[in-house]
C-alpha cells in the first residue's frame, strides 16, 4: 500500500459514509440492490451495550467530547470508533468503569455483549474490539451528597 493510500485510508477511518460504510452482501438473485450500514449505526449499537453492562460506567470521549456535552449536546458515538473493511467491523472504545469492579471481568462482559448485539444486528463480522480503561468512576460518598444538597437548599 502506498503512503496516499494509508494517508486516505487514515483519512476516513471511523467516519461515516462512502467507503466506511459496511455493505452486506446482497441476494445474488436481486441484480442491483444493495444494503449499506454507516459506521455511526454500528458506534451507537455499541453506545446503548455499554449502557446495559455492570462495572462499566460509561464512555470517555476525551476534550472535544466534554466540551461537547457541557454545550447540550450529547453524542452516542463518543469514545467509540468504528473500522470498517467490507464485511468485517474492528471496534475501539474507551470506557470508565466503576470503582470496586473487576476490570477484566466487566470489560470481557463488554466485549462478549457488543459482539453478539452487533453480529446479531447487522450480521456482520467483529473481527476485533479493543477497550481502552480511560478512568474509574468513584462514588460520592452519601455524606458528601446530603452536603450538597444542604447548601443549594440554604443559597
Amino acid at each position: 500500500m502506498s503512503e496516499e493510500e494509508k494517508k486516505a485510508k487514515e483519512g476516513k477511518a471511523g467516519k461515516t459514509g462512502g467507503a466506511d460504510d459496511a455493505v452486506l452482501k446482497p441476494d445474488p438473485a436481486k441484480e442491483g440492490d444493495s444494503i449499506r450500514i454507516s459506521s455511526d449505526v454500528i458506534a451507537v449499537i455499541t453506545s446503548i451495550v455499554s449502557s446495559d453492562v455492570p462495572g462499566i460506567a460509561g464512555m470517555s470521549g476525551g476534550v472535544v467530547g466534554g466540551i461537547a456535552e457541557r454545550l447540550g449536546r450529547r453524542d452516542m458515538t463518543k469514545g467509540i470508533r468504528v473500522d470498517v473493511d467490507e464485511d468485517r467491523i474492528s471496534i475501539e472504545l474507551n470506557v470508565i468503569v466503576e470503582y470496586g469492579k473487576s476490570i477484566v471481568d466487566s470489560t470481557d462482559k463488554l466485549k462478549k455483549q457488543i459482539r453478539d448485539h452487533v453480529e446479531k444486528t447487522t450480521g456482520l463480522t467483529v473481527e476485533a474490539i479493543n477497550i481502552n480503561v480511560q478512568g474509574i468512576n468513584v462514588p460520592q460518598e452519601e455524606g458528601e451528597e446530603e452536603k450538597g444538597t444542604e447548601k443549594k437548599e440554604n443559597n
